[in-house]
């Protein structure tokens, strides 16, 4: 049976995260330290035990996660010898798939999505933006109606998350407008997002030429396991092709729905999710009913993935 590990994105953040598998392993403590002195933050402090508003600023919401998610497989990788024949994540989480396939470090992923997290707030540059999930459509409507609201405000479908699930973003107006549009076209629910910008639209060109150039400062390896690109839902092994990629991701949409569908085809049968909450495994669930899914947030959640993989 192949198997897929896959890593979510922001939104699923929650104050303690991680705080479990910390004591269980000293050693994730003083990465998380390294962390805070290399930067000047307090994530670990934040992380632990809030408060939940500073938890949400993307520059620290990236790294908790990416650190959650990865200290989640870390726990898992020391009971079990299960090997991965895929790994991608969700935006995100994609940076978390690359130290799974040993792409890059650790310390160096934790780096770039603090940056990342720095730069898609200040590309924005002041515009008023949204981001909104709409639920009960399928995604080429979606698309058609961000088509039809740009008379207002860009808009795009950015988030093919599931076949009745995506997220648009862009301007206010441009949103809010596709909101309406989509609900007169039988949309079950349009639920606007808490997010620090209008994430993978042109409105943060910019972050995309600052991450590249941050990431040229890291060493980008040829992957151990194929990670699947967010933008090409394809499997990457080339570090430099995945690095431009990641570039790319910033702006473009994540094609989440294509990526699981590809693993599925090439004969992946099951899933684990590493990472805070259960949101991928949702996903993956509403995608194709059909294969094993399992996941793992918390430290106790180990044994019994070990257990029923092995």
């Amino acid at each position: 049976m192949k198997t897929a590990f896959v890593f979510p994105g922001q939104g699923s953040q929650y104050v303690g995260m991680a705080n479990d598998f910390i004591q269980k392993d000293p050693a994730l403590k003083e990465i998380l330290d390294n962390f805070d002195k290399a930067h000047n933050t307090n994530l670990a402090e934040v992380m632990a035990s809030g408060p939940e508003e500073t938890l949400k600023q993307t520059s620290y919401t990236q790294p908790a996660i990416l650190f959650h998610s990865i200290s989640a497989l870390y726990g898992f990788q020391n009971k079990s010898n299960l090997q991965a024949d895929f790994v991608a994540g969700h935006s995100l989480g994609e940076f978390s798939a690359l130290v799974a396939s040993e792409m890059i470090t650790f310390q160096d992923a934790l780096h770039l999505v603090h940056k990342r997290g720095e730069f898609m707030i200040k590309a924005n540059a002041g515009v008023p933006f949204a981001m909104s999930a709409i639920i009960g459509l399928e995604p080429n409507l979606v698309k058609e109606i961000c088509s039809e609201a740009e008379s207002v405000g860009l808009v795009r479908a950015v988030n093919f998350n599931t076949p009745i699930q995506t997220v648009i973003s862009g301007t206010a107006e441009g949103v809010q407008k596709a909101g309406e549009i989509a609900k007169a076209k039988g949309a079950k629910r349009v639920i606007p997002l808490v997010v620090g910008g209008p994430f993978h639209t042109p409105l943060i060109d910019k972050a995309k030429d600052w991450l590249m150039e941050e990431m040229q400062k890291v060493d980008f390896k040829d992957g151990k396991i194929p990670v699947i690109s967010n933008v090409t839902a394809l499997p990457v092994m080339n570090g430099q092709e995945e690095r431009e990629l990641l570039a790319r991701q910033i702006v473009s949409p994540v094609l989440w729905v294509q990526s699981v569908q590809y693993m599925i085809d090439q004969g992946v049968q099951r899933f684990i999710e590493f990472g805070p909450q259960k949101v991928l495994s949702g996903m993956i669930r509403n995608i194709n009913k059909d294969v094993e899914v399992f996941s793992i947030d918390k430290y106790e959640d180990i044994d019994g993935v070990v257990s029923a993989t092995s």
